[in-house]
């Protein structure tokens, strides 16, 4: 039976935070009714690390389909996901001759951008002082910039008892907390991975 890898940006260079963003990620399609599609997660750390283990090992592990999860960092204009990895200038990555366009998915433009589908989790994990109203009101999601998303998470925490949004101690454990309906709703591309995982086996 052909196995699924996930290969995800996130989780930093330590085992904790490793380990946070398996969970959260698993937890997160486990909700989108996906428990009997779960792919093996890897969490990679740095993008450029995400995407070279997504090589290494579509290169040369025959008996697994492998599948590529990175922020995009910027709005997409491009055709297919692997000309936007191509044509970005920080980026300029070559598409696998062995990959196909399914195999690559992005997060629109960042992780925190899928928390602006749901206000409701977000303001139940920081709790009292959390203020909605800091955080960027356009609905089309992927056209808010990586700025303009982590500066209105921070806004919105600062009169909270955790007082800040930090990615490492909040990030995944605020993934886990989301809704997929709403995420699949708000972001056209988070719907197109979550798909991609249903047809995976």
């Amino acid at each position: 039976m052909v196995s699924v890898k996930l290969f995800v940006e996130g989780g930093g260079a330590r085992t904790s935070q490793r380990t946070a963003c398996r969970k959260g990620f698993r937890i997160f399609i486990e909700k989108a009714e996906l428990s009997g599609r779960m792919p093996g997660i890897v969490a990679c750390g740095t993008r450029r690390d995400a995407y070279e283990r997504f090589k290494f090992h579509i290169q040369n592990v025959k008996d697994s389909t492998a599948i590529l999860l990175v922020d995009s960092e910027d709005p997409i204009r491009a055709k297919d996901p692997w000309q936007h990895l191509e044509e970005r200038e920080h980026d300029s990555w070559e598409r696998p001759s062995e990959a196909s366009n399914d195999q690559c998915h992005f997060m629109v433009q960042v992780m925190e951008s899928w928390f602006l589908a749901d206000k409701n989790a977000l303001g139940e994990f920081y709790g009292q002082g959390f203020r909605e109203s800091a955080l960027p009101a356009n609905p089309q999601i992927e056209e808010i910039s990586k700025k303009d998303v982590l500066d209105g998470l921070g806004q919105a925490a600062r009169e909270t008892a955790k007082r800040r949004y930090d990615k490492g101690s909040h990030g995944f454990d605020i993934l886990a907390t989301l809704d997929p309906a709403k995420i699949q709703e708000a972001s056209p591309h988070a719907k197109c991975f979550i798909e991609t995982l249903m047809q995976s086996k």
